[in-house]
Parts: structure tokens; sequence; C-alpha cells
């Protein structure tokens, strides 16, 4: 379950459509609306610095305000990683790495479900500290506060008196794996920003681009810099996956997926992309271990952490293979895409509760949760209730022994888990089975989205290859081209461009021609799309559920058309233009 793992999966992403088509959308079960929103909330409990005004998670208070200041740099803000004080680099760049593909991929299923706003404040929160964290080119500070003082104590982050001391990596210590997992961090960010704040994402790509380069130049292992960090994070792989892993956010920015030159190599990770999916479904050589519940298990430590990055590239997965329209090839056989799709909720729903001790794994979801969480700021009564100090060890003596339920809830944190037998002891000292940690909710925000807003229309933040079926002697139906005449200024015009049969149905590919007769730009553009039963490309999906311009079109130049394709097996759909707005 390696990040190499991912980084074919993110590779293939960026060669083939992204587009949801098929497949099943699930509403029943579990409320995915409600746990999304509740996962963000954790990412606010775990935030250090100043809080911002429309801070949601009311019982924390400012922390960290001093941080970076014995190094001479301002290190305030970024997240703790779980639930201890100290700021480690490696897991929270993956975090926002993690957010950022949940956004690219399912940005428009949280717009729809009212989270999306939420979602990018995450990502900011961490991108504005990692910036900070990255004063000079080949100078990147990737940590600050150290494991061993801080797990002496147990205090709330807001008045924690623990060593802060700030760590980081040069070109004389270098770290290529923290680099370039904050090069990732940068790229993937500046992919969530590139049209809402432009200005924001071209600065992120530049630290990206320094970052990448100082992975590259200056190679080592950061835990041989950061040698605090051993214990908590190490550099177990070495650095070469994380260099490939920058490498592929950047190249997916830059070069908008096209792989046609590199078809030998993409078809190599796509080989061990599809052998980890068929080990996650049984149906490989070597298969995944699975608790007797059926949960992917690897390790007792936090094991929930690998649950939810495989079925984010599971789900991921599936849509892309229904988009291409195509099956999973396993060695046990053919499988559809819907099973790859199925399997990851079976996971994500296990994790809420659809287990053996029907037990949720989020902390605030259902009736039967995790009360006693490993997470220092959550077991300790919040600072505004009660403002009295709590000591380093004091903490320990009145708070962490203590047998009851924390005082403040830690709603949405995903802790690590049941061991192999699918057994759970709620104890704050058992941190392997009840400490929460940022990586293990930032692949869930994607799923969840996914599993609650269904297809809902494609984020378009690239452009798009639509896999053209091998047409078969079916005849379209004879209204297979539409054209609706706009006396100027708009002219839309449909045609049926290939048919195929699958499954006793008769599918069809239109393409429908924008074309701006107005003799004037077009700066906004809503299009209204009825009788739609299939998934559409080339327009981005308002909330509202109107079509505008795609993402990388901000405008449509007199005589200039542009086109967008959908898939169904119906006439063609009810296109018109809704209204627009003049240059």
């Amino acid at each position: 379950m390696g990040k190499l793992m991912a980084i074919g999966l993110f590779l293939l992403m960026g060669v083939a459509p992204l587009a949801l088509a098929g497949g099943h959308d699930y509403a029943g079960g579990h409320d995915y609306a409600a746990a999304l929103s509740k996962s963000l909330l954790f990412f606010e409990a775990q935030r250090s610095g100043y809080l911002p005004g429309n801070q949601r998670v009311t019982w924390r208070g400012n922390s960290g305000l001093h941080d970076g200041k014995i190094n001479g740099v301002d290190l305030v803000g970024g997240y703790y990683d779980a639930g201890d004080n100290v700021k480690f680099g490696l897991p929270m760049a993956f975090t926002v790495t993690m957010m950022s593909w949940s956004i690219i991929e399912y940005g428009n299923q949280m717009g729809a479900s009212g989270e999306l706003g939420h979602a990018m404040d995450a990502v900011k929160w961490g991108t504005d500290y990692l910036m900070k964290a990255h004063p000079q080119p080949h100078v990147l500070y990737g940590e600050v506060g150290d494991g061993n003082t801080d797990h002496y104590c147990w205090q709330r982050p807001e008045e924690m008196t623990t060593s802060r001391y700030a760590y980081r990596v040069d070109q004389n210590n270098p770290g290529s794996d923290l680099a370039g997992e904050t090069a990732a961090a940068m790229a993937a960010a500046s992919i969530v920003f590139h049209r809402s704040n432009p200005a924001y994402s071209r600065q992120l790509l530049n630290h990206a681009y320094q970052l990448f380069d100082f992975a590259d130049k200056y190679r080592g292992k950061y835990d041989s810099s950061i040698t605090v960090a051993q214990k908590y994070y190490r550099s177990v792989s070495g650095y070469a996956d994380e260099l490939l892993w920058a490498a592929a956010w950047m190249y997916k920015f830059l070069m908008g997926g096209k792989a046609k030159n590199h078809a030998s190599v993409f078809g190599k990770y796509q080989e061990k992309a599809e052998f980890f999916m068929c080990s996650c479904l049984g149906k490989s050589s070597q298969n995944v271990q699975k608790t007797p519940g059926g949960l992917i298990y690897k390790q007792r430590w936090n094991n929930l952490q690998f649950v939810t990055s495989a079925s984010f590239l599971l789900t991921v997965y599936s849509d892309y293979l229904t988009s291409a329209r195509r099956n999973l090839h396993c060695s046990s056989g053919s499988v559809a895409p819907s099973e790859l799709l199925a399997f990851a909720k079976s996971q994500v729903d296990y994790i809420l509760g659809d287990n053996p001790r029907a037990t949720s794994y989020m902390v605030g979801y259902g009736n039967n949760y995790p009360r006693q969480v490993h997470h220092r700021g959550s077991s300790i009564v919040s600072v505004k209730v009660d403002p009295s100090f709590v000591s380093c060890r004091g903490g320990y003596a009145t708070w962490f022994s203590r047998k009851a339920s924390d005082p403040n809830v830690l709603t949405g944190a995903i802790v690590g888990g049941p061991d192999a037998y699918d057994n759970f002891a709620d104890h704050r000292d058992n941190y392997e089975q009840t400490e929460p940690a940022t990586y293990n909710n930032a692949p869930l925000l994607g799923i969840l989205a996914r599993l609650h807003g269904g297809h809902g229309g494609y984020n378009q933040l690239l452009p798009v290859e639509i896999p053209v079926a091998k047409p078969t002697a079916v005849q379209p139906q004879p209204n297979s081209v539409k054209e609706t005449p706009f006396a100027a200024p708009v002219a839309i015009e449909q045609k049926t461009t290939t048919s195929w049969v699958a499954n006793g149905k008769t599918y069809y590919r239109y393409s429908a021609i924008v074309t701006n007769n107005s003799g004037k730009t077009i700066k906004n553009l809503n299009l209204s799309v009825s009788k739609l039963y299939g998934p559409l490309w080339g327009l981005t999906k308002s909330p509202s559920g109107s079509y505008g311009f795609p993402t990388w079109v901000s405008s449509l130049e007199a005589g200039k058309s542009i086109e967008f394709v959908y898939i169904h097996t119906a006439s063609p759909a009810e296109v018109s233009v809704s209204n627009y707005t003049l240059a």
C-alpha cells in the first residue's frame, strides 16, 4: 500500500479522462454528507497558530505563537499531525497533497454539499504554513518541536511548555523525501487554486519548482538530517518515491495529462496499479490481509491510515475505468469498475460502523464511537472553560489517566482503528488504536464526497481525451443530429459521433458545438441541459444545475466555439442558453 501505488494511479489519471461515467451512486445506509462535514471539522481542531474568526471548533484557542522564533523565522501556523503538539513536515505535506487530490477529483461533489470552501480552507491552512517553512530555495523546515520532549508531557497546545525548536534541511543537510513531498503538496494545491486564486496558485507552483530542484540536486534522506524524526516518521523507503510523486504532480499541471510520448512508462505503472487493485479485491495471486469483518489490515498501529488511502485509490480508479469503458483484469478474471467502488464503499461503511463491534471509528459520527481519544487537546478541558494551568506531568496525572469521556469531542477524527480480529479497546493509553491523524482523514474527504454526491459532473481541471469505442453496425436514432439555432448571438449544434452496444443497450456519444455569433466576447455563459441520462465532459456544472465554461476557458471570443460531449442511451439532450454576459 505504498506511495508508488498512488503514484502509478495518479499518473494514469493524468493520461485518461477522469470523468465519472456509469457505476453506481450510493445514497443509502450512511449519511456521507454528514461524515464529510465532520471530517473537515477535525482539521480545524488540528490547527496551530492564530485561529481565524470563522473557526468552528470553538473549544480550541491560539497556540504555537512563537514557533520559529528561536530559529529567527516565522513558523506560526500549520497542523499538529495527531494527538501530540509537534508539527511534523512530512505527514503535513502528505495530508495537503491528499486533500488537494480529493478536491481535484471530487470538488464538484464537495461544492454540491456545501463543503468545497471548507476543504479549500483546509488546504490553504496547510500551504500557508509550508510556504513559511520554505524561506529560501534550498532551505526547508521539517519539524517544530520534537516527539521526545512532547511525549513526556500531556498538555493543551494553547499552553504547552515543551521545546519549540525548529529543525531544517538544506544543501549541507539534505532531505529529498521531505522536500519532494512538500513540492508535491505545493503543486497539487496550485491546481486547486488555479482558477479561484491564480496569483496564489502561481506562488505555490514557484515553491514547488524550487523544492523539487532542491530535492533532486541535493539528495539524501531527511531523517539523516532531522534525526529527531526517526522515531516517529522514518524515511523507510528512501526518497525516490517522493521525487517521483513530486514530479508527477508538476507533470500533470504542466503537461495537461498528455503522455503520448511516454506510453511504455505509463504502461508499467498501470500494471502495478492494477495489481494493487486486484490484491485489495482478493482477486490476485498475492492478496492483502483482511480482518474477519472485511477490513483491509496491514498493522495494529493506526491501521486505518492504510484503509482510507487504499479506498481513495480504489474509488478514483473505479471512476477512471468506467470513463474508459473498460474492466480491471485480475489473475482470477475480469472485474467491473462497480466492484472497486463497492469495495471502497464497504471499507468506508466499516469505518462508519458497519463492523462486528458496531463501532464508528469516526469520532462524533453515530452513537457508538471512541470516547477516550489519545489526543491532548481533546482529553483536557478547554482553556476557554477552565484556564487553570495544566503542567507537563500534571496533565498525565489529572487528564491522561482519567477513565472518562473526553471533555471536548474531537468531531470527525478517524482513529487508528481495530486490530486484525476486529477488536478495539477505547482507552486513552491505547495510542495504537485511539490516536487520530490528519493523514487518516485526508483521503477520506474525496471518497465521502463521491459516495454522497455520486457522479455530479466532472471537475474538469484538465482537458479531456474521450476514449472512442469501436463503432458497431448500430444506426443512430433518427434525431441524432440536433441543431438549436439562436438568431445570433449563440448557436448550438449537436451530432452523434459514434455508437456501440453493451449489455444489450445502445450507447450514443454526442458532440455539441457552442459558437459565439454575437460579434463580441462572451465572458460568462450559462447553459441549461435537460433530458441528460449520462456523463458530460467539457463544461463545468454549477451547484444550481446549470453548466458554464470549462475551467480552462474564461471567455469565448467572437466567432469562436467550444465543444462538449456526453454519452447516454437516449436521443440528444435538450440544450439551451440560459443567460450570458458580453465583455
